[in-house]
């Protein structure tokens, strides 16, 4: 794959990553208006949060028993093309429960579809420039947090809630036709070997110590971020005195600023040890962690530097750490581990949003009481991710025959 070929293939499952993360993260900014919306509480939107969560978890074990039988682009195409009309579903449902079921919907295709776009980067990119094409699909956060999470609370705040799905349905079908001219055709995992039943390459994958080391990693760093995620706006709103109509601006400022960070985090673990630079990040976003949890009234200058730093940090800290977990993977088992790896992440995050919707409560004037709480767990996963990435083996960097990193 030449230069050219390689940025128009990265930068279209960065639009891919684009749709299906802009769709997750305009939960969390619309928590107020779907609260007044749906005259429900914590509880209940953490339940519509964890419900997308949930369902990715079990739809990426079941991807497990078959991903790696298909070839990788029409595979991803189609999971797409579903992501999109559960989304419209979203748009379009008429009440609460039928929201929660839907969004259990859009989990089911949009779990899978992070597994497979860093499946085709491991694939395609070889291990010396994977964190550098990580942060380039990565960016893809930070354009949804600059671009897409404003303009659709914008859609949402001048139209209705039912706006910013409608909207994410209308880029999934841009960019599935996008994906059918640049994505080429990945099909050097198949084998002619026929394997006897359809568990056998997740048991063998699970069968693999340095595997589970990998997926355990993988669960503490997104357990650690996702206490603490879905109630920030919520938070902002009701306890540092943040106007509804300022919370566009801490998206934007927040994702211009990853749009430069992003790449250069990438850079950086590709050149010093993606490792030493995962090590680096985690140990400085505790001081994020706690800021965000911690904080009662403040400008909005304030909170807007606090949630810049979490935005670059926290989403950050996942650049190396996925190029360690992609190259973790024997790469005939890649798929598979990658969609076992996708259902760890969902039941985490799941897991991490409702445990956080018990402890975060609203007093009688509304405030968001025990946040601080949810702050410390995140901490604590932190340093267990920590201590976990040592262990993990890169068989792509042995391959490559690189050095190995200082640990």
């Amino acid at each position: 794959m030449d230069k050219k070929t390689e940025k128009y293939f990265l930068l279209t499952l960065a639009g891919i990553q684009f749709s299906h993360i802009l769709d997750f993260m305009i939960m969390m900014p619309l928590g107020p208006i779907l609260m007044q919306a749906f005259g429900i509480g914590a509880h209940e939107f953490g339940l519509l949060v964890a419900s997308y969560s949930f369902s990715a978890a079990i739809s990426g074990l079941l991807a497990a028993t078959f991903v790696d039988r298909f070839e990788r682009k029409r595979l991803v195409l189609g999971i797409f093309a579903l992501f999109g009309i559960a989304t419209l579903a979203c748009g379009l449902a008429p009440g609460y429960l039928t929201l929660v079921v839907a969004r259990g919907l859009a989990g089911v295709f949009g779990g899978i579809m992070g597994a497979m776009v860093q499946t085709m980067v491991g694939d395609a990119i070889p291990f010396a420039r994977r964190a550098r094409a990580n942060g380039i699909v990565a960016s893809a956060f930070s354009l949804s947090t600059v671009a897409g999470v404003p303009l659709s609370l914008w859609l949402a705040n001048h139209l209705a809630w039912r706006a910013p799905f409608v909207f994410i349905a209308f880029l999934t079908l841009c960019f599935t036709f996008v994906g059918l001219r640049f994505l080429p055709e990945l099909h050097h995992h198949l084998s002619a070997e026929k394997r006897a039943h359809p568990f056998s390459a997740m048991l063998t994958v699970l069968r693999d110590r340095n595997h589970l080391n990998a997926l355990l990693f993988a669960t503490s760093v997104i357990f650690s971020g996702f206490l603490v995620i879905p109630y920030i706006t919520v938070y902002a709103v009701a306890n540092v005195a943040i106007s509804p109509h300022d919370i566009p601006i801490i998206y934007l400022v927040g994702g211009t600023v990853t749009l430069f960070t992003a790449r250069r985090i990438g850079h950086l673990a590709d050149k010093l040890g993606k490792v030493k630079i995962y090590r680096v990040l985690a140990l400085v976003a505790i001081v994020p962690l706690l800021l965000v949890t911690h904080l009662g009234v403040v400008p909005l200058w304030a909170w807007v530097m606090c949630t810049t730093a979490f935005f670059v940090i926290i989403p950050g800290r996942m650049i190396p750490a996925m190029a360690i977990i992609t190259s973790a993977a024997q790469p005939r088992l890649r798929g598979t581990f990658m969609s076992l790896n996708a259902t760890v992440q969902s039941l985490a995050m799941g897991l991490a949003t409702t445990l956080a919707g018990f402890v975060v409560t609203q007093d009688a004037t509304g405030r968001i009481v025990n946040y601080q709480l949810v702050g410390y767990a995140a901490v604590a996963a932190n340093f267990v991710a920590i201590g976990l990435v040592a262990r993990i083996v890169m068989h792509d960097q042995r391959a490559a025959g690189a050095e190995v990193p200082p640990v």
